[in-house]
Order: structure tokens, then C-alpha cells, then sequence
């Protein structure tokens, strides 16, 4: 599932006519559906003769979540498709939709939580994505989830023509589909519903972000093909954001896991886009002193990109005199060090070696959706960890026993038993993946799969000299610094020693040199009846190839499904080689 181009006004919504036409070389008016941007999850749910086999959350856009247990307790998908003559079901499909909950059903969420004694949710995106995370499916079951469909990926034994076709099929399935899209005739219509959508947003029963534009007819699509990314026969258009006026009421500081001070504001709650807000990141002193807020300050807050809350200014004429300054402290609120701005830096750090904050940060990004995926290990479970002495650092989280798990706090034997449980699943990460984890400075996703491709074992990294890591693409001095003297710290070799210890083995990257498809390019048209473009694309990738997304003189292979377009014929007319699935599943010994 690629992720789309974002635009910001009318201008940006013109311009990619213009791309989309500069394309295509044509001047003709294009088809579009247009529909609400659902502010929720998007989804992956394969149904296989008609019946709900699997659904997966989009992760990283390459590999998601299995939730399969907990989509089946969603009301609104259903569990097998309402197939006609008219209409059969395929022999498999895949189809693509957002989780949502309601903006009345969220307040009425989180009365409950507060009523149990239990944090809130901070919106509903976030409301939606916990539900669907839970261990447990029957609490996701008491969970107000809804779902729209919006289109469908892989399909076996049928073809569409329009998105629109699409749409109004999925309808007849039994699908809920958006009653707001509408197919629309040129720019101008689509424009017309953006102003549309901004004027009725805080109407409607669901939290929206913008629109979404697709270009109607399929075919125009696959030629278009993606670029990076995102197709180009889409565009997400953001709304300007909600704001609202509120008071500061006070700033704290909190430290992150490099030992990062951050300033954050405590806000009289206010309600901002359906969603109340008490809190909002101030940043460092630098942007403090920029917008010149102080405490007791009357300032204007909104949700940046309609998600996190951020001060856009203070309204001076509100001041009554009694507003008091603010300067980061000298030493850290956690753990008494000193703190000091490194020249170049904006942020203030701490430089205690063990200070509790830090600590608590590492292990919580260590164990993150992007590290070491460790399910059922929150913030509040970690702090209690650290707090009681039980862990020190990443390592010693895969030294836990089930007796110290149960001498907690509300810790109940089925939640230490997940818990243990998601802990061991994690031994065997890629390589990227627990690359990220250890937090190193300056590395986050994008540079920890370089870095795996490029070294391809864990200790091969850590034995890496500066001017190894200076021939990286994509790694500068600042950064190969960075990484080498992490490796060189006692400390981080001793967490590295006892993951190793504790059975941690990521996955080794297999050699481009040695692998199936080293140095080959590779293009995939039309639909593939066995696996998704993505699925494919991984394939390529894990062999040491690359998959493209056009046809070009230094493409070695096209790999051609049902109904292949434009990439087809352009590959016969240059005589690049031709694929078909089977072929290339044969090829990469997948046949």
C-alpha cells in the first residue's frame, strides 16, 4: 500500500492536473472520484472464495500487522461477501479501507476510560489504532469501530474498468462505502468539493483531514504508474487547520531518550477539531523565544496536520503584566546532571549517564513498531520496570521472568504471559529493524535498511570504520561519527553483548552479490493473481534487485499480469524481456 502526494491549497490541486496532463501528453478532461480523507488506519483484508480470510494494518507501507482476529469483531466488515449472478464473488481480492471511530462515540470512549480510571485517548486515530492492536479481541469487539472501503488491490477472476466501478461493486458486496464520494468531470469540480468538504468538516459524524483524488478511469492509471512512494494518479488534499485561543498555564520540561530537553506547554483544555487539547510541544528556547510565550500567556493553538497540538502564537494584546518568563533549567529535572547546548544544537541536553528519563526512552523506542515491535510494553509498563530496578537497559527486557512480571502492579498472569511472549517473537528482527532499535543518533527507518543492505550482518556493522561507513550513499561525516563512536561506547557494546546472550540473532541481508536477482531492475504491470505489487517489489529487493516503477532503457525485466497496459507494450517495442508471474516466481525460486 503506497502512501500520496500531499497538497496544501487550490494551487497545489492545479498543479497536479498540469503534471497529470504533461504525463499523459493530453490535453483531454479527466474523470476523478473524489471522497472525504477519513482521519483512522488504513487496512488490508484478503477474502478468499468470497470469505474474510486476513486483514492487515499498512505498517510501513511494505509490512503490516496481522489483525485478523480483531477485524472479524467489526460490525461493518463483512465476514463473508454478499455475492450475486450478477455479481460472484472473486476467487480472492484484496480490499483497502480506513478504521475509524466516530467523533460522538470517541467522547463517549473516553467518559468510560476516565470513569475506570484509565488515561484517555488523545484522539481517535489513535483510539482506532490501539483497538485494533489489542491481544485481546473481545476489547476490541466493545470498541466503536467503523470501516469505509476505498478501493481494492489484488484480484483473481475479475477486472474493473473505474474506480468508480469499484466503488459501487463494493457497495452491492456488501462493503460500506462513503455516501460522499462523487465521480466529478475536471479540476474544477474537484476543487468545488474541497471547499465543499472544509466548509461541512466539523459537520459530520468522523474526524476528516482533507480529499483525496483519484483519477477515475484504471487504465490511465497504470499508466501513470507511481513515483518513489506514492502513484501518481492520486493526490491527498489537507485542510487548513482548526484553531482555537487558550490559556498557558504552565511549562514543564520533559527528557527524551538522548537526553533532549523539551519544553511542553500545559494548556487550560480546549476543544480543537473535535479533540481536547492540554498540552502542546513547545519545542526548545529557541522557538520560545522566537514567539516570545510566556506563562499565563493567551496563545493560539491548533493540531499540526490535524494530529499534534502546536502553540501558532500569542495574542499579546490579552496580556494583563502578570505573564512570567520561561528558561530551560540548568540542571535536568529527572536526574539532577548538569545541562549544557552543544554549539550548532538547539536543542539542551543532559549529560547524566543514568538518568531515569533517557533510560526509559531508549527502552520504550527500543521496543517501538519500528524497532523491535514488542507488543503489550507501554509507556507506563516500562517506567514501572525501570522505577522498580528491573531493567536498566534494552537487553535486560529478554531476562524478565514471569515472577517479576506478576510482581507488579495490576499485572494480571495473561498479561505477563503475552507480554513474555511478544518478547521472544522478537528475537529473530531484520536487521534494519533492530538496527533502529538500538536509537542510535542521526539513524532513524530510512538509514538503519541502508545500513543493513550495506553490511549485512549486525557485527560487520559494529566492527566499521568511520571511512567504511563515509562510502555509505546517503551517510555524511556528522552521521558516520555518529554511528562509529556508538559502537565504540562500552556501554552500547555491552547491550549488544547480552542480546546476543539473551538469543537476539537478527536476520542476515542475503548478498546482492550471490542473491537470484543481483543487479537486475524489474517492472510489474497489470494485476498479479499470487501476490501484491508490494509483495513482489520485496521479493526483488530481498534478491539484491530493484523494482521500478516505468519502463526504462535500464530495465532488465517486465513482469506482466492480467490486463497489462502501457509498460507492456513499451517493454515488446524495446525489447526488454518479457514475464509472466509464474516466470518470475520460477526465477526467484518462488515457483
Amino acid at each position: 500500500m503506497l502512501s500520496l502526494a500531499n497538497a496544501f491549497s487550490e494551487d497545489d490541486i492545479l498543479q497536479f492536473q498540469d503534471r497529470l496532463k504533461r504525463f499523459l501528453n493530453s490535453d483531454a478532461n479527466l474523470a476523478f472520484v473524489v471522497e472525504p480523507k477519513i482521519d483512522g488506519v488504513a487496512v488490508n483484508l484478503i477474502y478468499i472464495n468470497g470469505i474474510l480470510a486476513s486483514g492487515m494494518t499498512r505498517g510501513d507501507g511494505a509490512t503490516g500487522e496481522d489483525v485478523t482476529q480483531n477485524i472479524r469483531t467489526v460490525h461493518s466488515i463483512p465476514l463473508r461477501i454478499k455475492s450475486t449472478t450478477e455479481n460472484p464473488a472473486p476467487e480472492e481480492i484484496e480490499i483497502r479501507g480506513e478504521i475509524y471511530i466516530e467523533s460522538d462515540a470517541f467522547r463517549k470512549l473516553n467518559e468510560r476510560r476516565l470513569a475506570a480510571n484509565e488515561a484517555p485517548f488523545a484522539n481517535p486515530r489513535n483510539a482506532a489504532a490501539g483497538s485494533l492492536r489489542q491481544l485481546d479481541s473481545s476489547i476490541t469487539a466493545r470498541r466503536p469501530l467503523k470501516m469505509f472501503c476505498y478501493s481494492v488491490g489484488m484480484v483473481a477472476g475479475r477486472t474493473f474498468t473505474h474506480h468508480s466501478n469499484v466503488l459501487d461493486t463494493l457497495n452491492l458486496w456488501g462493503f460500506a462505502v462513503n455516501p460522499l464520494i462523487r465521480r466529478v468531470e475536471g479540476i474544477s469540480n474537484c476543487i468545488d468539493f474541497y471547499r465543499e468538504l472544509q466548509d461541512r468538516r466539523e459537520e459530520l459524524p468522523y474526524e476528516i483531514d482533507g480529499m483525496v483524488i483519484k483519477v477515475d478511469d484504471l487504465s490511465l492509471q497504470e499508466r501513470l504508474g507511481a513515483v518513489s512512494r506514492s502513484p501518481r494518479w492520486a493526490l491527498a488534499c489537507k485542510f487548513a487547520a482548526i484553531q482555537a485561543t487558550t490559556i498557558v498555564e504552565n511549562i514543564i520540561v520533559n527528557v527524551g531518550r538522548t537526553g533532549a530537553l523539551t519544553p511542553v506547554a500545559l494548556l487550560a483544555p480546549v476543544q480543537v477539531g473535535g479533540v481536547t487539547v492540554s498540552r502542546a510541544t513547545l519545542h526548545n528556547q529557541d522557538e520560545i523565544d522566537k514567539k516570545d510565550i510566556r506563562i499565563g500567556d493567551t496563545v493560539l493553538v491548533q493540531r499540526a496536520g490535524d494530529v499534534i497540538p502546536e502553540v501558532v502564537k500569542v495574542i499579546e494584546t490579552k496580556r494583563t503584566g502578570r505573564e512570567k518568563f520561561f528558561k530551560i533549567p540548568d540542571n535536568c529535572p529527572e536526574c539532577g546532571s548538569k545541562v549544557v547546548r552543544i554549539a550548532g544544537e538547539a536543542a539542551h541536553r543532559c549529560l547524566g549517564i543514568s538518568c531515569p528519563a533517557q533510560t526509559r526512552g531508549h527502552i520504550i523506542h527500543f521496543a517501538s513498531r519500528g524497532g523491535m515491535d514488542i507488543e503489550g510494553l507501554g509507556e507506563k509498563l516500562v517506567a514501572h520496570l525501570v522505577d522498580e530496578g528491573y531493567i536498566g537497559d534494552p537487553s535486560d527486557l529478554y531476562f524478565l521472568s514471569r515472577e517479576i512480571l506478576l510482581n507488579l502492579e495490576r499485572m494480571a498472569d495473561k498479561s505477563a504471559s503475552n507480554l513474555l511472549a511478544a518478547i521472544k517473537r522478537s528475537k529473530s528482527p531484520p536487521l534494519d529493524k533492530l538496527i533502529f532499535a538500538l536509537g542510535i543518533r542521526h539513524v532513524g527507518e530510512h538509514l538503519s535498511k541502508v545500513l543493513a543492505r550495506q553490511f549485512r550482518t549486525l557485527d560487520a556493522l559494529v566492527s566499521a570504520s568511520e571511512e567504511d561507513l563515509m562510502a555509505v550513499q546517503d551517510i555524511g561525516p556528522e552521521v558516520s561519527s555518529s554511528i562509529f563512536q556508538f559502537f565504540q561506547n562500552d556501554s552500547n557494546r555491552r547491550v549488544i553483548e547480552n542480546l546476543k546472550k539473551a538469543g537476539v540473532s537478527p536476520q542476515e541481508i542475503v548478498s546482492p552479490s550471490h542473491s537470484l536477482l543481483a543487479g537486475k531492475n524489474f517492472v510489474f504491470t497489470g494485476t498479479l493473481t499470487r501476490m501484491t505489487r508490494n509483495e513482489a517489489k520485496q521479493i526483488v529487493e530481498t534478491l539484491g534487485g530493484q523494482a521500478l516503477s516505468s519502463v526504462t532503457k535500464n530495465t532488465d525485466y517486465v513482469v506482466a499480469g492480467e490486463a497489462a497496459g502501457s509498460k507492456l507494450k513499451k517493454a515488446q517495442e524495446s525489447g526488454i524481456t518479457v514475464l509472466s508471474e509464474a516466470e518470475f516466481l520460477a526465477m526467484s525460486g518462488r515457483g
